[in-house]
């Protein structure tokens, strides 16, 4: 085949990464070796248009016990001798063509990440974000994706304890699909992802390779169009009991003392995880591709590189020890099979029937190596002069008999709404080590089994506050997973994120990219949750622009109490209801102006981050001295939804006097204003709290009373708490 820029073109290389990559070979690749290079130069595995801005966020220090992006996931010390495993990863662009399997293997392939490092993953988040849930498309959208991660995370056994869910006219088109996976090990039997030792043997573990997945890492880095589903093929088809399987036995086999390097297949396959280990140590493989387990016939060499059929793993063995190997995964009944051997040349050679089908460097394959980075530019978005120029003076505020009206709009939209009609489909509870099923948190509190410790999970980000400000945006989703974390019990000690925007050669884009990352590494600092790792994923696009910029958070906090741990709602009547935080003359942003208003561009809303610092380590130090009852932070819907959410879990209702003098009562009940947090005393406990808390300078009101149900605003009744909370569980069901 005569290879030239076109063919190039083809496979989404630009025609200087062709002439780079002639250079890099000293002559002109093969078609087999350009599909190399297609795959590893993707955006979705080079981050060439990212890694410059990732490299200022804080990647060291705190509990990091490996680099950032060293490994396939961060490892953090929990104490005791353990550590936490954890990433999130996006699999948007699948499942905007086929939702169910997109989904469901995007969930797979972030567990493999997990326990490939020799970590049993205990927990699942996710963070999904779709268009308007009247349209068809969404609806089926959201039923696809949400049966697809049910699917596969209740038939692999480890529990789904926590997410989010947003609808958004942006999203239309290219949905969010974002999951997570947290998982913990000793931290002292980590597995690299390496290959070192010339002779030692490679072998291909898992299910058979076939045609499904083939290009989807260049799938993955490429706009969303009419022609999109012409690639197909490019989604995964996963197998949630055949990973079952995997995981067992490559936690088994690692106790055999056998295993020098391993590392999951997943976005580019084959050659992801050949060139990557082999860079890494420094080596080379000779790899004959016949030797592959296959379950179609005739498959070419090209296709077997880049195939990205699920469930399947790279292992190094020490020489000598195959057998001990092969009778693990012989014992699991999955398909094991020596494929070649390490070399020291530093070059990958890959053979079919005994012909050289290709010979790459490792080196100028990889992120860190030979892969280009790119330096684009970036301009402020046009749009920031509607929100420059928006005023909430503009804006009538409510009257007084106009706010119950209000309420039962506000909380039936569905970024406010129950997500129950999502969270049933989920098993929760697998594992009997999730303890927020009945006594919920602002973060899932999930039993460490065996380490003395309890872990903290969350995912956070308000892509509306990112678009209308992406660097103070950004800070917010640190800050909301910091407080949520924090608002629980535990002590926040490492990020991982999802880096959703649109098309990186767009300058309004990467502006927001800029400043989203830059905001985000401002946040991280302040909080000392260093990054250990992500994934970006751009061009999340639509025929009508961008997607609302995402780049959303995971959090891991731990809890070395579980006597400490809190929950967020009402515990008994009488209690003294107290906000801890300075209310804000601001609407900015909030579901109540976007929704109720339809007002598109607004301002983010109010945040200081050395105010939400000293708010979160006032929050810390009572919960730890056990003075308050329950913890709520403020985000959507305001002050009032936070109150409904606290008394649902019990049905207990809330009796408050407002003092709105010189604050609006929209912003006073639905502003979004950030570093508030309502918390529940007993009445013996209101002096200690208030002695407290006038050393630190930190404002709070004290806004009324627990009831036994009733609801009461300002001396008027709301009826019982347990007819909101209808109104609130069933707005979802309602609408599909």
């Amino acid at each position: 085949m005569n290879i030239t820029a076109q063919t190039a073109k083809e496979l989404r290389l630009t025609e200087e990464e062709f002439e780079l990559i002639k250079q890099k070979l000293g002559r002109t690749p093969n078609f087999n070796e350009l599909c190399a290079f297609s795959a590893m130069w993707s955006e979705h595995c080079s981050y060439k248009n990212s890694i410059k801005w990732l490299k200022t966020l804080p990647r060291s220090g705190g509990r990091m016990l490996v680099a950032a992006g060293e490994e396939n996931a961060g490892l953090m010390d929990m104490g005791n001798g353990f550590g936490v495993v954890f990433k999130i990863e996006s699999h948007n662009h699948p499942s905007a063509i086929e939702p169910f399997q997109g989904a469901a293997t995007g969930v797979g392939g972030i567990q493999r990440d997990i326990f490939t490092m020799g970590a049993r993953p205990i927990a699942s988040l996710n963070s999904l974000r779709f268009g308007n849930i009247k349209d068809k498309k969404t609806q089926r959208l959201l039923s696809g994706v949400v049966h697809g991660i049910g699917h596969y995370g209740n038939c692999f056994g480890v529990p789904t304890v926590g997410g989010e869910v947003y609808f958004e006219e942006c999203y239309h088109t290219n949905p969010l699909v974002n999951a997570m996976s947290v998982g913990i090990m000793q931290a002292n039997k980590m597995i690299s992802a390496t290959a070192t030792g010339k002779g030692n043997p490679v072998f291909f573990v898992g299910s058979a390779t076939g045609k499904d997945g083939i290009g989807g890492a260049s799938f993955a880095s490429a706009n969303i169009t009419a022609e999109s589903a012409e690639d197909l093929p490019a989604v995964q088809v996963g197998d949630p009991f055949q990973e079952k399987k995997l995981l067992e036995a490559c936690l088994e086999v690692i106790e055999t003392g056998a295993v020098v390097g391993m590392q999951d297949m997943g976005a580019a396959g084959i050659i992801c995880s050949t060139a990557e280990m082999s860079a890494k140590g420094k080596a080379g493989m000779h790899i004959d591709l016949d030797k592959v387990p296959t379950r179609q016939k005739n498959m070419k060499a090209w296709e077997l590189l880049l195939s990205e059929s699920q469930e399947r793993m790279l292992i190094v063995v020490e020489k000598g020890k195959e057998e001990s190997v092969l009778k693990v995964f012989e014992k699991w009944d999955l398909p094991c099979s020596e494929i070649g051997h390490v070399t020291d040349d530093g070059l990958l050679k890959f053979y079919m029937h005994g012909e050289l089908e290709a010979e790459i460097p490792a080196y100028e394959l990889v992120l860190g190596g030979g892969a280009p980075q790119y330096s684009r530019e970036y301009s402020t978005p046009k749009y920031f002069d509607k929100i420059n120029n928006w005023k909430q003076d503009d804006v009538d505020d409510i009257k007084e008999n106009e706010l119950k009206n209000i309420v039962e709009q506000i909380i039936q939209i569905p970024n406010i709404a129950s997500k129950r009609w999502v969270t049933v489909q989920y098993d929760s509870m697998v594992g009997a080590a999730n303890t927020s099923t009945n006594a919920p948190s602002d973060a899932a509190i999930i039993l460490a089994k065996g380490t003395g410790k309890a872990l903290a999970v969350t995912t956070d980000c308000n892509s509306r506050y990112v678009f209308a400000d992406p660097q103070k945006g950004a800070m917010i989703a640190v800050a909301e997973a910091a407080r949520n974390i924090v608002c629980s019990g535990a002590e926040p000690i490492g990020v991982t994120n999802c880096l959703n925007f649109g098309n990186p050669y767009d300058p309004e884009v990467y502006y927001q990219f800029v400043k989203a990352v830059t905001g985000m590494g401002e946040a991280c600092k302040k909080f000392n949750t260093p990054v250990t790792g992500g994934n970006v994923s751009f061009y999340n696009q639509n025929p009508d622009g961008p997607v609302y910029p995402t780049p959303t958070i995971g959090m891991v906090g731990v809890l070395d109490d579980i006597e400490n741990k809190m929950t967020l709602d009402f515990k008994e009547a009488g209690n003294v209801i107290i906000l801890i935080g300075k209310q804000q003359n601001d609407i900015g942003s909030s579901e109540y102006v976007h929704k109720i208003k339809n007002i598109e561009y607004s301002s983010a809303p109010y945040f200081d981050l050395d105010e939400e610092y000293k708010v979160q380590q006032f929050v810390s130090s009572v919960i730890k001295e056990k003075i308050i009852q329950s913890a709520h932070d403020i985000s959507e819907g305001g002050l009032m939804i936070t109150l409904l959410e606290k008394g649902f879990n019990r049905n207990l209702g809330f009796a408050v006097n407002a003092d709105t003098s010189g604050i609006r009562k929209d912003a006073f009940w639905f502003g979004e204003a950030q570093s508030r947090i309502v918390v529940t005393l007993k009445k013996d406990q209101v002096a200690s709290f208030k002695s407290l808390v006038s050393k630190t300078g930190i404002s709070f009101t004290e806004l009324g009373k627990v009831t036994s149900g009733e609801i009461k605003i300002n001396g008027e009744s709301w009826g019982s708490i347990i007819d909101w909370k209808e109104k609130y569980d069933t707005a979802i069901e309602k609408l599909l």
